[in-house]
């Protein structure tokens, strides 16, 4: 099932850009520039773990692959800046069994991101959760639900999820209620092994 892309993500089919976001540098930089906006090597460097001249470097090899561009420049007009060219990314494992280099670099992307994101949980509750107020602590948490699908039904989950989220992810900034706070929505789809096909939802 097509969603059609309703969160307005760039699309990554080219295993050359999957590989070089492969790399926790690319993906902070990304990231960054994706939450907070145009920056330069030089703001970026400090969050991501690089010089500036390092960061710049990675800067225009992600450039190359159509993932960031140069933003409006700043009050130093000496300064480059650069801009995410969408909110969020989105790639996919080929369907093809014989795109061998096209499958690789997706679990390769892949397998960097689920490092990246597997101590958010531990950071965000030993850093944030203590100082939340009552009503968002009560709707923070985690949720590990099992379900036996058909492959046409999973698609069907993920674009019904991707429906509700679309009008808060792509509604301008004006719009966002003035109480608003960012709030991360980690989603993990993890289809088991055949041997995991039947039994309950527990």
């Amino acid at each position: 099932m097509d969603s059609g892309n309703r969160l307005g993500d760039i699309e990554i089919t080219d295993p050359q850009a999957m590989r070089a976001l492969a790399h926790p540098v690319r993906l902070a930089i990304l990231e960054r520039l994706q939450r907070h906006g145009p920056a330069t090597a030089t703001q970026l460097a400090p969050d991501v773990g690089a010089t500036p001249s390092v960061t710049s470097w990675h800067l225009r090899h992600l450039a190359g692959f159509g993932l960031v561009r140069d933003a409006e420049p700043g009050p130093d007009r000496r300064q480059r800046r650069w801009e995410a060219v969408a909110r969020g990314f989105r790639f996919e494992v080929p369907e093809d069994p014989d795109d061998k280099e096209g499958t690789s670099a997706a679990r390769v992307l892949s397998r960097e991101m689920f490092l990246r994101s597997g101590d958010l949980q531990n950071q965000w509750a030993a850093e944030v959760e203590p100082e939340l107020d009552p009503v968002w602590r009560r709707l923070a948490g985690l949720a590990n639900t099992r379900v036996v699908v058909s492959a046409d039904e999973l698609a069907a989950i993920e674009d019904a999820i991707e429906r509700i989220l679309a009008p808060y992810v792509t509604r301008d900034e004006a719009a966002r209620p003035a109480d608003g706070r960012g709030v991360r929505l980690l989603r993990y789809v993890l289809p088991e092994g055949a041997e995991g096909q039947t039994g309950g939802t527990s």
